[in-house]
């Protein structure tokens, strides 16, 4: 008789739980499983330098989780730009950017700007502006230090990036073509390729659709019997 009675009770403690996270009809989702909003994909500030005049600072995202900056310092003795890239990742308050070289950079989005974290990841406690509102720009043209696999097929040459892993499309270069048609040892085999480089967006003359391609600035170089890992 306790054992039914143990029961039953146990049974109406479980329904009046379930009536608690439905009440009214309503549905508690978990913090974790809940839809993040589609983020704006450039934003541009100038941030504060220690010993310059100011970080004119530009950031592109995407879609294939990929990002680049864009970094002017202004200052007495004139300006020096850099560019980097690498992959970015998301949680629910902040964005998280690993650069090829393996370092990370944190922004809290704020509306549609972004606002950048110390390098634990934590706000910076200070009165000067952290800020990079949304705008719409082009990639930059700065070259950037890449290494990845370059293949030629189809008339189309091939890098894949060895930081991020995403396969680009390179603007046609008869020289590297050359080169690589030199270096490897047989048929659809890729060659380890190092370079500077920049992204830039081209249209499709078949189908009018925008694509993303990489474009060689200066000191491309293969090395045969390599690959990423090496």
């Amino acid at each position: 008789m306790k054992k039914a009675i143990l029961s039953l009770a146990a049974v109406i403690t479980l329904f009046a739980l379930m009536g608690c996270n439905n009440r009214d009809g309503e549905v508690v989702t978990p913090v974790q499983a809940q839809t993040l909003k589609p983020m704006q994909q450039s934003w541009r500030g100038v941030l504060p330098c220690a010993d310059c005049e100011g970080i004119d600072t530009s950031l592109f995202l995407e879609k294939d989780g990929t990002w680049v900056m864009n970094q002017r310092y202004a200052g007495a003795n004139g300006h020096r730009t850099f560019a980097s890239y690498g992959k970015w990742a998301r949680t629910a308050d902040k964005l998280v950017l690993t650069a090829a070289s393996g370092e990370k950079r944190y922004f809290h989005p704020k509306g549609e700007a972004l606002e950048m974290l110390d390098r634990e990841g934590n706000p910076i406690d200070s009165r000067l502006n952290y800020t990079l509102q949304p705008v719409k720009a082009e990639l930059p043209a700065t070259p950037m230090a890449m290494r990845g696999m370059y293949i030629y097929m189809a008339n189309t040459g091939l890098f894949t990036d060895c930081a991020t892993g995403q396969r680009i499309v390179m603007k046609p270069d008869t020289l590297l073509e050359k080169q690589f048609n030199q270096m490897r040892r047989e048929s659809g085999q890729a060659v380890l390729l190092e370079l500077n480089g920049h992204f830039m967006v081209q249209v499709r003359s078949n189908s009018g659709s925008a694509e993303r391609i990489l474009v060689v600035d200066n000191d491309a170089r293969f090395t045969a019997g390599k690959d990423c890992n090496d």
